[in-house]
């Protein structure tokens, strides 16, 4: 059975990670951060049913939990007169073939860019993916088929893609 010391270690092992693929879902540092910390919270409470391999679990939570809060209307944004000051500067900004992947996954519909993110990112197979979205692993090959049939048209992300997903 699993105990607070065993999930400490997963958080501690594993957030960095977390935190990169909830980013790449969501496209924001502030919200992946949110994200992140509702699943882990999430998790958490589940933690003792949880299997000897959580990733899949996390994923899914992750996974579902952003479909949810990108099916809102309300993004919680309030236009204001003046400016709020400038958030932190992004960790990965420097480093350029990162910005050109977000960018294109940013252009994909967010069940694809999932599909992608999981699969290419994550590196898990299909039927992981499959279950972390609920879905079946018919549609994983197809999400990701369109996804890639998307990115081909446009020689720049598709040369912004090898690049950084190998």
């Amino acid at each position: 059975m699993r105990d607070r010391a065993d999930f400490e270690r997963y958080v501690e092992q594993r957030s960095a990670r977390l935190l990169r693929t909830a980013y790449l879902l969501c496209r924001d540092w502030g919200t992946a951060e949110d994200l992140l910390q509702t699943a882990l919270a999430k998790a958490w409470f589940a933690w003792r049913r949880v299997g000897e391999n959580p990733d899949p679990y996390v994923y899914r939570i992750l996974a579902n939990t952003h479909a949810t809060w990108w099916r809102r209307r309300w993004k919680g944004e309030v236009p204001t007169e003046t400016l709020p000051e400038e958030a932190g500067r992004d960790p990965a900004a420097d480093l350029g073939t990162r910005d050109e992947v977000r960018s294109v996954l940013a252009a994909l519909p967010a069940r694809q860019r999932a599909v992608l993110v999981l699969r290419y990112f994550a590196d898990l197979p299909d039927a992981e993916i499959a279950e972390i979205l609920g879905c079946s692993v018919a549609t994983v090959r197809s999400q990701a088929a369109r996804a890639l049939a998307k990115l081909r048209v446009d020689p720049a992300a598709r040369a912004a893609l090898t690049s950084e997903l190998r």
